[in-house]
């Protein structure tokens, strides 16, 4: 009795300090006319109809978008959450100064970008001290960058455990490597191994609900780099959930 009551507090507190959530036009978002000609190209292998659908991102959604990169998901999310929502956009700033700040700071010159907030934090305390009970957590095609990196990734995933509302979300997608290769390939092949993967993030707590198959290329060989391989990328798509 004392822990469904403690759990429905739990949900009743989340409910208190979150925006109410509404459904979004994803449709409406991709074709969106501002969109650029170089995210509609990056549409061709992300399909983001499909990807958004499978979040389930709604608007007034409070978001955490890890290692954003250059913004393309960023965009799409902060899209989806609109004007009553906010992204936080994270990368570390060795990535950012080193690969993606011109690319980010252009994209966060758009309108679309107004509710996006730019974290430069740590990949392994990646969240604001300030920020908590997060609706839904992105983190897309660059858990394996983590493998290679000095980051301990127990302690990123607990982090990320601990930012989550109770009932909140984490996506992760990422390159399909073989089974048994593990992390080994995460920095010359740019994938990594689903299974380790998913036992890492389940460790932190995280319950896997869904896992999107829409991205599955069973003609890729999985042992060659992303960037060079003939075939479209096989790519896995897992979503999990913090329990009440």
């Amino acid at each position: 009795m004392k822990r469904a009551f403690g759990a429905l507090m739990a949900v009743v507190i989340a409910a208190a300090v979150s925006p109410p959530a509404v459904a979004q036009d994803y449709g409406t978002i991709v074709a969106a006319p501002d969109r650029s000609d170089a995210d509609r190209n990056t549409d061709k292998r992300r399909d983001p109809l499909k990807l958004l659908n499978f979040i389930g991102v709604k608007e007034g959604m409070k978001v955490l978008d890890m290692e954003a990169g250059a913004g393309y998901t960023t965009e799409l999310l902060a899209r989806a959450v609109g004007p009553t929502g906010v992204v936080y956009a994270q990368d570390s700033a060795d990535v950012i100064e080193r690969q993606v700040k011109d690319k980010f700071d252009l994209r966060a010159q758009k309108p679309a970008m107004k509710g996006v907030i730019h974290v430069i934090r740590s990949y392994d305390d990646p969240v604001p001290p300030d920020v908590r009970n997060l609706d839904l957590i992105t983190f897309f095609f660059s858990y394996h960058d983590m493998t290679y990196m000095q980051v301990d990734r127990a302690e990123m995933n607990r982090k990320l455990f601990e930012a989550l509302k109770p009932g909140g979300y984490l996506l992760v997608a990422d390159h399909s490597a073989k089974s048994g290769d593990g992390t080994s390939v995460g920095k010359t092949f740019h994938r990594i191994d689903e299974a380790v993967l998913r036992k890492e993030v389940e460790a932190a707590g995280f319950k896997l609900v869904a896992a999107g198959d829409f991205l599955r290329h069973p003609e890729d060989t999985r042992d060659v780099i992303v960037f060079r391989a003939p075939t479209p990328i096989d790519e896995f798509v897992l979503k999990y959930q913090k329990p009440l």
